[in-house]
């Protein structure tokens, strides 16, 4: 919220200063809201549309609807516990009009199954006590609502070879996270798609990507894994960059009746 409205803010060349004169609020405030400490209210956030010239009413309602429900999420209730990169991501899929992710070496979050999960936070974070790691599963759990529930928003994910063969938890939790997926697949909002060894043309693309489509489009967000942690993306460039990325992934990829195949034969070599 608060960088999209110092963006609305700067395109139109208004100063911080000065929006806060037209909303007759102080600086230290505008600062607050633009960097996410404070909220706003509606009606503000829509006279500064005004003073901005942005008529793009998509685009605003989107804004009016996350500060109306700002605090209210049900992710609320895990503030304290789950690390904020997680609080976001949640609150990114609750706004999503549509989530199109690329794995290369995890099974995507939204098709794990629990003991996946259980098994997988065991290795990453062995630091974690058992009400923590019931904790973080319990809230990934949560998340997968977003794509079992009605409605349900449209979900694809490319999944590459090495992410389905690494044996997490083990042969039997393997042999079960594969049968998720085809469950999964099987829905008609969720396309699933698996990028093979055999690829050819997959070469400088390795790092995977979590693209987020905002109810609007100036609220697309990409999250990609890094060294130090998740970054998250909102600059059009680089949304840009990612959604042609994406777009040659699906092109390497097979083709979705080919990938259940794909796991299938996995699965009968388990």
């Amino acid at each position: 919220m608060g960088a999209e409205l110092r963006k609305m803010r700067e395109r139109a060349g208004i100063t911080a200063r000065a929006a806060a004169a037209m909303l007759s609020s102080s600086p230290m405030h505008q600062s607050h809201v633009e960097t996410g400490r404070s909220g706003i209210s509606e009606d503000r956030i829509r006279r500064l549309a005004r003073h901005c010239a942005c008529d793009d009413s998509a685009y605003i309602d989107a804004l009016v609807a996350m500060t109306l429900e700002r605090g209210k999420g049900w992710w609320e209730e895990y503030r304290g516990v789950i690390v904020p990169v997680g609080l976001n991501l949640a609150e990114l899929e609750h706004h999503a009009v549509r989530i199109q992710t690329f794995q290369m070496a995890h099974v995507p979050g939204l098709l794990q199954t629990e003991e996946h999960m259980r098994a997988a936070f065991r290795y990453a974070s062995p630091e974690l006590t058992p009400q923590d790691l019931e904790a973080y599963v319990a809230f990934r759990l949560r998340r997968q609502h977003i794509i079992t529930d009605s409605p349900a928003t449209p979900y694809e994910a490319i999944i590459h070879e090495a992410a389905l063969r690494i044996l997490v938890g083990g042969r039997k939790t393997a042999h079960a996270q594969l049968e998720r997926i085809l469950e999964r697949s099987e829905l008609d909002h969720v396309t699933v798609r698996v990028l093979p060894f055999a690829a050819e043309d997959f070469a400088g693309a390795g790092h995977s990507m979590y693209y987020v489509h905002g109810p609007a489009p100036q609220l697309d967000t990409v999250q990609a894994e890094t060294g130090h942690g998740s970054v998250f993306f909102d600059a059009e460039p680089l949304l840009k960059q990612h959604r042609k990325r994406y777009d040659r992934l699906t092109g390497s990829a097979l083709k979705p009746a080919e990938s259940r195949d794909f796991i299938t034969h996995m699965l009968q070599e388990l």
